[in-house]
């Protein structure tokens, strides 16, 4: 299922990469890969060469990874030194279970992004055949099953984020092929159940099979596991034997509760082909400061598909993690060299440290790698634009950009037109009560349009519908609503 593509060329030289503060500032830099236009509706992409390009070639991968916290175990320490010897091939594995891959998925493409950084090769595994068997690793129902026509809309939809993500990432500096993005399907689809038990099955033992910790955790739980996702690890390594065998892959890598699964692989590869070539990594889990799963919010995933939430709301779940997270974050979800991110930690300990600077730089950081420059810009503008009392004046695109990510409601021109504002923010459900209007407005913290309110008596007119077609109320700087005009 593999295509061919074009890629894109970058400015990154050593560990010393080009969005340090004391070389650019990281919208400069994003400015000049503007120029850069990925193509995403093809996959495989070639080499292009630039004369201000210098890659990270004599720099040790795995080291890198570590120092950013970015290894949970490897299978041989012999995987440092051949990263640093000779050039590798690797590959992260990815289900399409949704349309959009979603933020705990980011770390898998920040891996391979390392990798290729350091001059190796990347592969992409579209998990098209086993995405209809589901992974068991951290769940403890099984997956509901996929129909077809879902299975293929996810796959292109991840493909397509997948593509136009790494299509960011910096290309080797000697070879073709920088990164390729595969369908496992491609070898399944003509396995039959008994070549399956002759290559595979008969070099499987169930003891082995059984002691992985995902299989575990199942078989003692109440629902227990079935038949069909048991066989799921046997699948993800024979997935691994064959691209071994056919494209040169060595190595494997995925979170920490992908272990069982990378060793099954190492295992089949050893036994089958008598060598001990292939070598497993893994990333911690993304988590919190709490220890709960980062990725996931109130109101549901963090997708990395702009058609699944804006780069609005992507840039602002960022600028809004807590101080405890943020250090940690720029680490291993951003390039910045690390003695800029040193820096930005001591200066969260000073004295005159401006809040927010270092959640603004991951934001900023997160969401042009995420959403190219486009999307970074449109983050911004919106940021500015609806902070309340911001003088940027709002046009009715602004604010309907950000309708997908707050409460919204439609109201018709003579419902809204001289109606006053305390009984306007009731009716749209921003506020519950006049006695809780009248005390936010006393406060200063009722907005329309972002401009502060300070009268009880305002009432709506005609030149405060923005354009004719919306109104944006808040309370406060976090508390938005949406009224359009009909």
């Amino acid at each position: 299922m593999a295509m061919a593509a074009a890629s894109t060329t970058f400015l990154f030289c050593n560990q010393k990469l080009f969005l340090s503060t004391n070389i650019a500032s990281s919208k400069t830099i994003a400015a000049l890969f503007s120029r850069n236009r990925p193509l995403s509706s093809i996959i495989r992409c070639a080499h292009s060469s630039s004369q201000t390009k210098i890659p990270l070639h004599r720099s040790n991968v795995i080291e890198i990874l570590e120092q950013r916290g970015l290894v949970d175990s490897i299978t041989s320490p012999n995987l440092r030194a051949s990263s640093s010897t000779q050039t590798l091939k690797v590959y992260c594995g990815f289900d399409p279970t949704a349309e959009s891959l979603h933020l705990g998925n980011l770390l898998g493409l920040i891996v391979l992004s390392w990798f290729r950084r350091c001059g190796h090769k990347a592969v992409a595994l579209i998990g098209g055949a086993t995405a209809r068997i589901g992974d068991p690793s951290g769940k403890s129902l099984e997956r509901p099953e996929l129909n077809l026509e879902a299975l293929e809309k996810n796959t292109i939809g991840i493909t397509n984020t997948i593509t136009t993500i790494l299509n960011r990432s910096t290309t080797n500096d000697g070879g073709d092929d920088s990164f390729v993005v595969l369908n496992n399907y491609d070898w399944w689809k003509e396995f039959t159940l008994l070549d399956f038990l002759k290559k595979v099955g008969r070099y499987a033992r169930v003891g082995t099979m059984m002691a992985k910790e995902s299989v575990k955790k199942r078989l003692e739980s109440e629902q227990g596991m079935s038949y069909t996702e048991f066989t799921y690890q046997l699948l993800q390594g024979y997935d691994f034997l064959y691209l071994f065998e056919n494209e040169g892959v060595s190595v494997q890598f995925g979170g920490s509760d992908q272990w069982g699964n990378i060793t099954a692989g190492t295992e089949l590869i050893r036994k089958i082909l008598q060598t001990d070539g292939a070598y497993g990594l893994t990333f911690p889990l993304l988590l919190k400061s709490d220890g709960t799963k980062f990725g996931k919010s109130e109101d549901g995933a963090i997708w990395l598909s702009p058609a699944m939430l804006s780069p609005y709301k992507f840039y602002q779940y960022f600028f809004s993690v807590p101080d405890a997270d943020v250090v940690r974050f720029l680490k291993i979800l951003t390039f910045l060299d690390m003695d800029e991110i040193m820096e930005l930690e001591v200066k969260m300990r000073s004295p005159g440290y401006v809040p927010n600077t270092a959640q603004r730089r991951l934001a900023e950081e997160v969401t042009w790698f995420v959403h190219g420059q486009e999307g970074l810009d449109e983050a911004l503008k919106a940021t500015e634009a609806l902070r309340p009392g911001a003088e940027t004046k709002l046009d009715w695109k602004t604010i309907e950009g950000i309708a997908k990510d707050v409460p919204s409601c439609s109201l018709s021109y003579d419902e809204v037109l001289n109606l006053s504002l305390l009984d306007l923010s009731i009716l749209t459900g921003l506020l519950e009560s006049k006695s809780a209007a009248r005390r936010l407005l006393k406060q200063g913290g009722l907005y329309l349009n972002n401009n502060r309110v300070d009268s009880e008596a305002k009432r709506i007119e005609a030149e405060d519908i923005v354009d004719g077609k919306v109104l944006l109320l808040s309370a406060g700087k976090k508390n938005k609503v949406v009224v359009r005009i009909s």
